[in-house]
């Protein structure tokens, strides 16, 4: 095979965007095809991605297609679970839009069903692929800081409503929780950035600021407050975005959650949408010192104690470069990393065990703090 013939399974938003990194005539890939059951949708994504492209409602035609070799699964979570494994059993690589799932089990069984199909599976976590985090795990990795001990992440989503609230992402049936859903990328880069897994967790979180008594069908162009209202959408000429304060709302909006790790690190992690800046901000501490980013100022600071070793001698700060493409230049390369994996078995930065693995913290936390904090264990891999 010298190129990948890739069909998209939700053709809009992240959809459209891996298909522009994906579609390369010349290249390795072509996106041949898109399923989603907006017509609307399939129409801008026939004109921006591909005129020629095969165009369905009906994801399972696009399965049954056998010019097809890839499937990228870009629609909403809670639909992940059927399309991914229906894609594995219909004998296609998958690409598979994080998180894997909403719920353990539903990763168990794509997971089973990717081992019985042979084929190449992706997640896609994007943060590994940034400057940032990989020049974080680069630090972590040459031992300047020791064996860590501490994680320490604060997550400020100074977009809350925008990127959640407005829409199916503020209902705890299409996203089990925020913890899972936006925390699966930290999850997964505490665990990679450690190389250890959660083995308990405990959490807190209520919906402090969204959700209240509005109608679940009001959206802002209809709403009579939209001039007022600190969250409406003034160019929500369409009427794609329901009001942030609806009846429906029920994933928290401020979140604590602790986690205890393999090697018995501790780690927290907090999470909150409706802070006024945007910020990923994590702390590694380790015996012999800590290593801190800074997304805004686009800075890393690695600072040493006594050690007995040269390490000792300075402290350093990281100049992160600037790049190009979506999620802080990380799209480009982890689209082309799922090529390179199907076409020359190149293994991506984390993995489809992972994937499982940062479901399962984030599923436990949502099940911790809505039980008022009790502490859960992981449950275990058991598919190795």
């Amino acid at each position: 095979m010298d190129q990948v013939r890739i069909g998209m399974i939700g053709v809009s938003g992240r959809g459209r965007n891996l298909a522009s990194h994906w579609h390369r005539p010349g290249g390795k890939s072509i996106v041949a095809a898109g399923a989603d059951v907006y017509l609307k949708k399939l129409e801008d994504f026939k004109d921006r991605v591909n005129k020629d492209a095969f165009l369905t409602t009906d994801y399972k035609e696009l399965l049954e297609r056998k010019d097809i070799d890839a499937v990228a699964v870009a629609s909403p979570d809670q639909f992940h679970e059927e399309q991914a494994i229906a894609a594995l059993e219909a004998g296609k690589h998958v690409f598979c839009e994080k998180p894997l799932a909403i719920t353990v089990e539903g990763c168990d069984r794509i997971l089973k069903a990717w081992k019985q199909s042979g084929k190449k599976l992706m997640i896609g976590f994007n943060m590994p692929y940034t400057r940032m985090f990989r020049t974080v795990k680069g630090i972590v990795d040459s031992g300047v800081i020791g064996q860590i001990k501490a994680v320490w992440v604060r997550h400020f989503v100074g977009k809350g409503s925008l990127y959640y609230y407005h829409d199916w992402h503020a209902v705890a049936r299409n996203t089990t929780s925020l913890l899972l859903q936006k925390g699966s990328h930290d999850i997964d880069l505490i665990h990679w950035i450690t190389g250890s897994y959660s083995k308990k967790v405990t959490a807190f979180g209520s919906l402090d600021f969204f959700g209240g008594d509005k109608p679940d069908d009001l959206t802002c162009p209809k709403c009579p407050e939209k001039e007022t209202c600190t969250e409406a959408v003034l160019d929500d000429h369409n009427g794609r975005y329901m009001c942030a304060f609806r009846k429906e709302v029920d994933v928290e909006d401020n979140n604590v959650m602790i986690m205890e790790l393999d090697n018995k690190i501790k780690a927290t992690y907090t999470e909150c949408h409706f802070t006024p800046d945007y910020h990923r901000n994590f702390v590694f501490i380790g015996t012999e010192g800590s290593v801190e980013n800074s997304q805004p100022d686009n800075k890393i600071w690695v600072k040493t104690r006594k050690s007995n070793t040269w390490c000792e001698l300075s402290d350093r700060t990281y100049d992160i470069k600037e790049s190009e493409g979506g999620h802080w230049g990380a799209d480009p390369d982890l689209c082309k990393d799922f090529i390179d994996m199907i076409l020359y078995n190149k293994k991506p930065p984390t993995n489809p065990l992972a994937a499982r693995m940062s479901v399962a913290a984030g599923c436990a936390a949502a099940e911790s703090m809505r039980a008022g904090g009790k502490v859960l264990e992981i449950p275990p891999l058991t598919l190795i």
